[in-house]
């Protein structure tokens, strides 16, 4: 893979990410009406509040997924998101181009 074909994975990781992470957290139960019932995320805050005597403490990794699926990724997380993708995007990019290089 070349230059442009590692530009091209590293692109692509990070759209996917940025995309992708309002749908996963949609998909899960973090959505903007709030944690759907009988979802994942309900499981989640359901086990966090009984951890912590009823209560789902502010910051806490529930309450900040739950405020990006109501409010969509704050630019620090949208940046956050974009930048895991691309490492994942060219990681992704670089097992191709070995798995390649292995194929006759």
């Amino acid at each position: 893979m070349g230059l442009a074909g590692t530009a091209a994975a590293i692109v692509g990781g990070a759209v996917v990410g940025v995309v992708g992470a309002p749908v996963v957290l949609g998909a899960i139960g973090f959505t903007s009406a709030g944690i759907a019932a009988g979802s994942y995320a309900a499981g989640m805050m359901s086990t966090v509040a009984v951890a912590n005597g009823g209560a789902v403490a502010a910051g806490s990794t529930v309450a900040v997924l739950q405020a990006a699926g109501a409010a969509g990724l704050s630019g620090a997380a949208t940046a956050a998101v974009a930048g895991v993708g691309a490492a994942v995007g060219a990681a992704a990019g670089a097992v191709g181009a070995a798995v390649a290089g292995w194929l006759p």
